[in-house]
């Protein structure tokens, strides 16, 4: 095979005649990476989720400074896990220290609640507005007016468990006391903050009220079409997948240690997405359900509703739930749910956001007023208002029409070396074009900021077609001449 940088010389066609990479020279481009990020941005091990060019200012979403770390991805939690990949990987001892880092990053920043927040600044004045769980091993127990609510929105503390799971579980890593004992109490955080319905809200700060009511979702008998203006973190939420982010978490803690109480807690949590799904004429599922399980008000554009996004993703872990345990009890929401979606596209075959109560009208919001509407004339442009959704279910249902066997199978990932052969092809072209994209000093761009959505997307799609080349043994050998 032709050395790559030759190969960049030549035509398209040429270069795809020719599909594999030198495992070298995408071995080299993924530590010029890591490398990069750990020797140059990291802070306190930890990640922002962009920088400027000259490196003088990370960025958040909500904040920019020299010492701003994300939580939320991709930030440290992905940029962490990535590294870690990178390391399984190639067995890079940079990559391995860049890992733990980023690890203890999150220990740094652990609340005392057990979770995360969005982001962290490790200035000094400004740690000083959270209450750690360094603050509470010391003793400390008035919080003050300091910030402890550990968040489930976006992904956040999702994904800083996932990572510490998964280092925590690397032999490498079976000495760190820290890493565990971080995970260990994140873990029991969370189980504990979940409702007797089983339930999460997009917040916590401490153990869920045992007295909440167990009861199944309906329609309020009234409900306000202007925003209520109330605080929300309270609620039961699905908005952006956060329930079914803990559901991977949940899942992933239950394979590495077999802890039963974390299998219990996601049948539970299963058992919430039956309850939270609302009675005929609409049987799908809401963004976010009160104590009493009634569809409420989030953001000023996030009515009490009934929606296709989150719905889907109701429907996606309550199937994960049937491949795991079997129990049928967990398919039953699902045809009726499939049905509404069938009977509530939009004449261009879209869904809207959001569907009136009852009605089932489609709803939409009046640019700069944010007053209800059903006309999609003058919508705001900031969020999606209508969704093409058919992919998704298109998805969907190729999963459904499998047996619980052969997803089993598809998920424990191919078996021989022509398997792994062919999944390395499958990315090359994710590879090359990384290759190509990356500077020389190791980093990629979108637009003129140094980003770490694009570092996780490129290092992991090499970092993929290093592990699958390895697999490939023999065959891939064959095939690279």
């Amino acid at each position: 095979m032709k050395h790559f940088f030759a190969a960049l010389l030549l035509p398209v066609s040429a270069i795809a005649a020719d599909p594999l990479l030198d495992l070298t020279v995408v071995t080299s481009a993924m530590k010029k990476a890591v490398g990069f990020y750990s020797s140059k941005l990291a802070v306190h091990g930890g990640y922002a989720s962009s920088w400027k060019k000259d490196l003088s200012a990370g960025k958040s979403e909500h904040e920019e400074s020299k010492t701003i770390t994300s939580i939320q991805p991709p930030g440290t939690t992905s940029v962490g896990l990535t590294m870690l990949k990178a390391y399984q990987a190639t067995g890079d001892e940079t990559c391995l220290k860049a890992a733990r880092a980023a690890a203890h990053s999150l220990v740094e920043c652990q609340l005392a609640s057990g979770g995360w927040s969005s982001d962290f600044n490790f200035d000094p004045e400004k740690a000083k507005k959270h209450y750690l769980r360094s603050d509470l091993d010391r003793g400390e127990r008035e919080i003050g007016k300091r910030r402890n609510d550990s968040t489930l929105d976006d992904n956040k503390t999702q994904s800083a468990l996932l990572f510490l799971l998964e280092i925590s579980h690397d032999p490498a890593c079976a000495d760190d006391a820290g890493i565990k004992s971080c995970t260990k109490f994140a873990l029991e955080a969370l189980l504990a903050a979940q409702a007797p319905n089983g339930g999460w809200p997009q917040q916590f700060s401490g153990p869920a009220d045992a007295t909440a009511p167990v009861v199944k979702a309906s329609y309020p008998a009234e409900w306000s079409r202007t925003w209520p203006n109330i605080k929300y973190t309270g609620f039961y939420t699905l908005n952006d997948g956060n329930l079914q982010q803990v559901a991977k978490v949940l899942e992933r803690a239950y394979e590495l240690d077999h802890d039963e109480r974390c299998l219990a807690a996601f049948k539970k949590l299963g058992d919430f997405f039956i309850l939270a799904q609302m009675p005929e004429p609409q049987p799908v599922w809401a963004q976010q359900y009160d104590r009493e399980m009634h569809p409420v008000w989030a953001r000023k554009f996030e009515p009490a509703s009934v929606t296709g996004y989150e719905s889907i993703g109701a429907m996606e872990t309550l199937h994960t739930l049937w491949v795991l345990t079997g129990d049928e009890k967990y398919l039953a929401p699902i045809p009726s749910a499939l049905a509404w979606f069938e009977r509530s596209k939009l004449p261009d075959g879209k869904h809207a956001r959001f569907y009136e109560l009852q009605s089932n009208k489609p709803l939409y919001f009046i640019a700069e007023k944010y007053e209800l509407t059903y006309d999609d004339s003058n919508i705001p442009t900031h969020y999606s208002f209508t969704e093409d959704q058919q992919d998704n279910l298109d998805d969907f249902n190729k999963w459904r029409a499998l047996s619980r066997e052969e997803i089993q199978r598809k998920r424990a990932g191919p078996t021989t070396e022509k398997e792994w052969t062919s999944k390395a092809k499958g990315v090359v072209g994710k590879v090359t074009k990384a290759l190509k994209a990356q500077q020389a000093e190791g980093y990629w761009l979108n637009g003129d900021e140094i980003d770490t959505g694009e570092f996780c997307k490129a290092v992991n799609a090499m970092v993929y077609y290093i592990d699958a080349a390895k697999k490939g043994g023999e065959e891939f050998a064959k095939q690279l001449k």
